[in-house]
């Protein structure tokens, strides 16, 4: 096994032999292997042992092992104690879920720390089956299908194309201890009664069936890399950019991909959304219906979905600007006062109002049903639901407009209009400009 794992690093992982590395071991068997392995390559690497005290003696004896092992293999050991069942209950997961998080952050903490360049850990052949099948039992996409990642980030998993058999054969011939997880023997877990009871009598029923579902991951893996390639091209052609970190969707050209419903999952998976028929609801719906993911908002506006991150906290938020005040940020920009001699050329993102028709504090504040405006260049007062809709602003830009007040009266709709109450006339004394950058 020497050989083919060195010939494995050579033509996946070359970059192994002069990198910095971390290698996570529990004492069992699969980590023992695999950090004597990269010491047999001359690899330099430190030990991370994890005391999830789960187990009580055994949890300690576990430590005391690998702490002799890295002392045996010239190696530096780290180790953390966890309170892993507080972590659980405080974080509403599982204990399996809960050793888990603990252990990748504590590892990317070392990583952060000690500048180690890669982060080993001994994934194999049946952990990638037990992955595949515990997605597969949970309803996935192909994504899930695909196992586990030989290289994510800066963590490595070398041995993902060795079995278990190959792993254990080693070991026995190298004369090499290790402990035992009294836990992986009780099948109250789906990953152990899957090991124990489901997978032997898979590879019963073929001999070559863990090869076999290797070579399948790999063709999963490629279909899903045209797939990805695809919905890349897709999001180039269709996505329309808008201020605010708005994506506009046309529903209609969806129509031209094929399979819409399909088309705009994989379109939008990677903003958190997962239930199809939901996405599909929001296409069907009127104007106005919207989900949630956990990051994102999905809106249907007319003949377009608009998608916009969730901005926490800006709906109540309002700022106050004194007289002396001459720069302020607000989220949609930077507002700066400026005393000048003339007007100049006026834009959406610049107005000229007379200063001594302003009540200070100006406020700026999002707007609200029942406010009006007294539109610059025209006759009356206008709601701001009509003047809305009138310049057929989406929801989410409703959402996004900022109003910049003197008093209770608005001066400028900031980015779209100002108000007629604030012009400049022949007797007009100072003339302040004000800007959005």
């Amino acid at each position: 096994m020497l050989k083919e794992f060195k010939d494995h690093i050579v033509n996946h992982f070359p970059f192994l032999f002069s990198g910095k590395l971390l290698i996570a071991c529990s004492g069992g068997l699969d980590s023992i292997v695999l950090t004597r392995l990269c010491r047999l390559l001359n690899f330099e690497f430190n030990i991370a042992h994890c005391n999830f005290n789960l187990r009580g003696l055994e949890s300690d004896n576990d430590e005391r092992f690998v702490k002799d092992f890295a002392d045996q293999v010239n190696a530096t050991f780290f180790v953390r104690h966890f309170n892993t069942e507080k972590y659980a209950k405080d974080h509403g997961v599982s204990i399996q879920m809960a050793a888990r998080e603990l252990r990748y952050s504590w590892f990317n903490d070392l990583a952060r720390e000690h500048q180690f360049d890669y982060i080993l850990t001994a994934h194999h052949a049946d952990d990638n089956l037990e992955t595949f099948l515990i997605n597969l039992s949970r309803g996935t996409g192909i994504d899930g299908l695909t196992g586990i990642p030989e290289i994510n980030e800066n963590f490595v998993r070398p041995l993902l194309p060795f079995s278990r058999d190959q792993i254990l054969e080693f070991a026995k011939e190298s004369k090499i201890k290790w402990r035992e997880d009294s836990s992986n023997s009780s099948t109250k877990y789906l990953r152990n009664k899957l090991r124990h009871d489901v997978i032997p009598d898979l590879k019963s029923v073929h001999p070559q069936f863990l090869q076999n579902f290797g070579a399948t991951v790999e063709y999963l893996k490629q279909s899903n890399d045209f797939i990805k390639n695809q919905v890349f091209r897709i999001k180039k052609e269709l996505f329309e950019f808008l201020e605010g970190d708005i994506i506009k969707i046309p529903i209609n050209n969806l129509r031209d991909y094929g399979n819409p419903r399909t088309c705009l999952y994989l379109l939008l998976k990677e903003y958190g959304f997962k239930a199809w028929d939901d996405i599909e609801k929001v296409v069907m719906a009127q104007s106005g219906k919207q989900i949630y993911s956990e990051t994102h908002r999905l809106v249907k506006d007319r003949d377009n979905l608009l998608l916009s991150p969730i901005v926490e906290g800006i709906s109540n938020r309002s700022y106050n600007i004194p007289e002396e005040e001459n720069m302020i940020m607000i989220p949609s920009g930077t507002l700066k006062f400026k005393i000048v001699e003339e007007m100049s050329d006026v834009d959406l993102k610049t107005i000229f109002v007379d200063k001594e028709k302003l009540k200070y504090p100006l406020t700026v504040r999002k707007w609200k049903d029942g406010d009006y405006f007294y539109p610059l260049g025209m006759k009356g007062k206008k709601k701001l639901s009509k003047y809305f809709k009138d310049e057929k602003l989406s929801l989410l830009a409703k959402e996004r407009v900022w109003l910049l007040c003197s008093g209770k009266e608005i001066i400028w709709i900031i980015n779209y209009r100002a108000d007629n109450r604030f012009k400049i006339t022949p007797q007009t004394n100072q003339i302040l400009k004000i800007r959005i950058t």
